[in-house]
């Protein structure tokens, strides 16, 4: 008993899990994020014909109502069925990703690090939704842009596939963009930059978001790089402000 008692007491419990525990805790977070995915995937499935007609609008609106998909080929409709559900299943999903996420990171965080944790995950998926949002708002001006820059002798008639790849990589695109603030607030929580470096790369920042529109853009038209950039510096702005406020 007392030889027990000495290894328990050379051998402390520290908590922390072993490499198996924690291959065990990865595999279970990542079956409940396919769930999930697949479960939201196959809701976007059945509701497709509403998801499409959204995504329509913005084509509907620029050409006044002409806005019909062409398709080429008999198994067309199918693979954009699947495409769509397969994209509006992995955005429904990422809340439960995110969520997943966060879980398997808790138990190596820090107690001053998990109290930053909630926030940021709601922070990233407000804002990720909010750059869909943008993209969407902006995306009829990006097509009258596109359509006229032609010229009047062109006759837009437009492939499914091409014109839900474009929209749904803009949504993508701006959704991304969107979690800037969140990225340098992260840093500058975690000390590697601070909002006096920031405040003092202004000019910089300002010349590299721009050419960062310019180039990340997909449809390459002024409407859309100008919705990228703005909000892209108001949230740098915004990123020092922060730092500001977390070093008082």
């Amino acid at each position: 008993m007392a030889t027990m008692l000495r290894r328990k007491a050379s051998r402390p419990d520290t908590g922390a899990m072993t490499l198996a525990e924690h291959l065990r805790e990865l595999r279970r977070r990542v079956v409940i994020c396919a769930v999930a995915f697949v479960v939201t995937a196959t809701v976007a499935f059945v509701v497709y014909p509403a998801i499409l007609d959204v995504l329509k609008a913005p084509y509907c609106q620029s050409s006044h109502g002409h806005c019909s998909l062409f398709v080429t080929g008999p198994l067309d409709g199918l693979s954009i069925r699947v495409k769509v559900a397969a994209y509006g299943g992995l955005f429904l999903a990422s809340p439960v990703i995110l969520w997943e996420f966060w879980r398997f990171v808790t138990p190596g965080l820090k107690p001053t690090e998990k109290r930053y944790a909630v926030p940021f995950v709601l922070a990233s998926i407000v804002l990720f939704s909010l750059g869909c949002v943008v993209a969407y708002i902006t995306f009829p001006h990006a097509l009258t842009f596109l359509g006229s820059i032609g010229g009047p002798g062109l006759r837009q008639i437009y492939d499914p596939v091409k014109y839900l790849n474009l929209v749904m990589l803009l949504m993508a695109v701006f959704g991304i963009a969107f979690e800037f603030p969140v990225v340098l607030v992260s840093l500058e929580a975690a000390g590697i930059v601070s909002w006096r470096q920031l405040s003092s790369v202004r000019r910089w920042a300002i010349i590299l978001i721009v050419v960062a529109a310019g180039v990340f853009t997909p449809s390459s038209d002024p409407f859309s790089m100008l919705a990228l950039a703005v909000p892209l510096y108001a949230f740098y702005e915004l990123s020092i402000l922060i730092g500001w406020l977390l070093k008082r």
